[in-house]
């Protein structure tokens, strides 16, 4: 794939890719170079129908430090329209992500500050230490997290999101796993196991019913109930059922056997 200057992306034979952010000496902060990194990659990723699943995560002690100083630093001396293009692109990186077809997973130790928040907040499941600490640190510095808002506020629900971007006050892993951001906490020294806990589970599962099940997850949104839901569900079922992959599925249960796509892991 691609060469990256400031992050990795890893395909294992197995049938998922690890994108790294990949500036440990860092602290895996964002700049402009980053974040159009990351743009391209989960373009490659996009790409790849090989893919099962992705997972995010970052080089080092830190998942990400939040923004380089030194692009703050230029930030600060661009008129309206030069920050305008910064966020789009930063926006685009969220939106892409959060819009990726495949299952992601982000996995969390250290420090997750600002934006990398936001890309936890984009992925569909995240893992992390139990002394990971994270903030929403904007406001400390005059700002506010505003392109990678809608995100937290879908993570953590509206109110959760206010207390900690008006605050900025730093909550640690367990705490992000109350909050629903992460689905569990691990000590340090266990989660490289879980990861791997996380990767076999993933593999388990029907690469073609992952996919369906995030676009329906998608569509169903808040589970408000409306006649064009229901006609949605009903139809998305039916599609699986007759799809290759769904009558493997099936025929492998009754017949008391793995499925396909799990002898190729064997």
């Amino acid at each position: 794939m691609t060469d990256f200057t400031t992050i990795q992306l890893e395909t294992d034979p197995r049938g998922f890719a690890t994108l790294w952010l990949n500036r440990p000496d860092k602290n895996n902060a964002f700049n402009a170079e980053m974040i159009r990194e990351l743009i391209l990659a989960l373009d490659a990723v996009t790409s790849d129908k090989s893919l099962r699943f992705l997972l995010l995560r970052g080089r080092g002690k830190h998942f990400s430090a939040g923004a380089d100083l030194a692009w703050m630093q230029h930030a600060a001396t661009l008129d309206y329209t030069a920050n305008l293009g910064d966020a789009r692109e930063l926006a685009e990186l969220m939106n892409n992500l959060y819009y990726l077809k495949i299952p992601t997973l982000a996995v969390v130790q250290g420090a997750a500050f600002g934006g990398a928040v936001g890309l936890i907040s984009c992925c569909d499941m995240a893992i992390g230490s139990q002394d990971a600490q994270l903030c929403l640190s904007e406001v400390r510095i005059g700002l506010a997290p505003a392109v990678i808002s809608p995100f937290v506020v879908q993570a953590i629900g509206e109110r959760a999101a206010r207390r900690y971007a008006l605050t900025a006050d730093r909550f640690s892993g367990e705490r992000a796993r109350e909050l629903g951001l992460f689905a569990e906490s691990y000590p340090s020294d266990a989660l490289d196991a879980a990861v791997e806990t996380w990767i076999a589970n993933l593999l388990l599962n029907s690469p073609q019913a992952m996919l369906a099940s995030k676009d329906l997850l998608r569509e169903v949104g808040t589970g408000a109930l409306t006649p064009a839901l229901r006609r949605y569900t009903e139809n998305a079922i039916a599609r699986i059922r007759v799809s290759a992959e769904g009558q493997e599925g099936l025929r492998a249960f009754l017949d008391k056997r793995q499925p396909n796509w799990q002898e190729k892991q064997a």
